[in-house]
């Protein structure tokens, strides 16, 4: 009873990554639209650093914040 079958592990490895998936995709294109690396999504998925990300990311100077003039 406490043995799990292979069909288990990819059924639950199957679900890992459709979640993880959903959740990546659209954190990598809000921080493309930002101009900066998608690849910073991958951040996401560290635990403390997720946090310290987000923090650093929401006061960074973002490059079409409304009021300021556009530079050449």
């Amino acid at each position: 009873m406490g043995a799990m079958s292979i069909l288990h592990w990819l059924i639950v490895l199957s679900v890992l990554m459709v979640y993880c998936l959903a959740f990546i995709y659209p954190v990598a294109r809000i921080i493309a639209r930002t101009g900066h690396s998608p690849w910073l999504a991958v951040l996401a998925f560290i635990p403390v650093v997720n946090f310290v990300a987000l923090w650093v990311f929401a006061f960074i100077k973002w490059p079409n914040q409304p009021g300021e003039p556009h530079q050449s």
